[in-house]
């Protein structure tokens, strides 16, 4: 394993917890916001949101734009 790869593994705890508590925070403005609406269409919406943001993010990765060597 790479140093890269060893460094990243030793975070992934941290970094998963980080994805779910943005989630989770979204979720929680969403409801404070439309408290009648229905919670699990918007956790797919917030979950498409997410996974368009990852998309463009690998987009970027491909791209070079954070190839900072």
């Amino acid at each position: 394993m790479d140093a890269v790869q060893k460094d990243l593994e030793s975070r992934k705890t941290e970094i998963k917890q980080a994805m779910e508590l943005m989630f989770k925070a979204n979720m929680t403005i969403t409801d404070w916001d439309v408290p009648e609406g229905d919670d699990k269409k918007a956790a797919q919406i917030l979950l498409s949101i997410m996974q368009e943001s990852l998309t463009e993010i690998k987009a970027d990765i491909e791209a070079g734009k954070y190839d900072f060597y």
